[in-house]
């Protein structure tokens, strides 16, 4: 199966120092429509072996999916809630516990060659990245750590502790796989019918929630893939 979209090559900027900001103006942009989950993940499989035989550089791909729940093998099933919703749910190869995936929804698929880069910690990258892209785009937002035998804090978190993006990466032979899932305005009900990454209790927001916080109109998809792509393609 092949899946085309419209590419965009990233800005020039100078190498970053540190594992922050490695893949500042390297980093292709493909723009993708909704696509089902299990026809995404075929095409990434595609995408990671252009990668390993140097048929492609590093690239940001960038959809949205029908619903559909997915979890990592760490995930305990008693968190799927299974019979109890109707949301379609699949076992994937990434890391991370539970998530959703919907309409209203940007995905972000990040294949990536660590091998040319030397080590780096690919998801503080992305966490720091997307927190800059919200920053563009009005919205304080932050990364937090883990303590020590907690469930993971990994993803982008409001001041206030309400999760506004998931982080769920595969590497293999040095090459990314995966990536983010970012409300930008999905029905969040459905962060209700199953336990999110592990964390009972946890408050699921949007992007278009925050903005009705902070009396202004919320950012279209176009203008969420811009901010995430500068902030994820160019030095700060």
């Amino acid at each position: 199966m092949t899946i085309a979209g419209d590419a965009q090559a990233g800005t020039d900027a100078s190498p970053a120092s540190g594992p922050a900001e490695p893949w500042a103006g390297s980093l292709e942009r493909v723009d993708l429509g909704e696509i089902p989950y299990d026809e995404a993940t075929e095409a990434m499989r595609g995408w990671v072996g252009q990668r390993q035989a140097g048929e492609a550089g590093d690239r940001l791909f960038l959809l949205s999916h029908p619903p559909v729940i997915t979890y990592g093998h760490r995930t305990d099933h008693a968190d799927l809630r299974l019979g109890q919703h109707d949301i379609p749910v699949l076992p994937v190869d990434r890391g991370g516990y539970a998530t959703y995936h919907g309409p209203g929804q940007l995905v972000g698929y990040l294949v990536l060659d660590l091998r040319e880069r030397g080590p780096a910690d690919v998801v503080r990258w992305l966490e720091s990245g997307l927190v800059r892209a919200l920053g563009e785009l009005g919205f304080a937002a932050q990364r937090r750590d883990t303590p020590p035998g907690a469930s993971s804090l990994v993803g982008v978190w409001t001041p206030d502790e309400r999760k506004v993006a998931s982080i769920g990466m595969r590497i293999r032979y040095g090459i990314t796989s995966h990536g983010f899932a970012l409300n930008v305005d999905p029905d969040l009900r459905a962060f209700d019918q199953f336990t999110v990454c592990g964390l009972p209790g946890v408050r699921m927001t949007s992007l278009r929630e925050m903005a009705a916080g902070q009396g202004v109109a919320p950012p279209g998809d176009p203008a969420v893939r811009d901010a995430v792509f500068r902030a994820l393609s160019t030095s700060p």
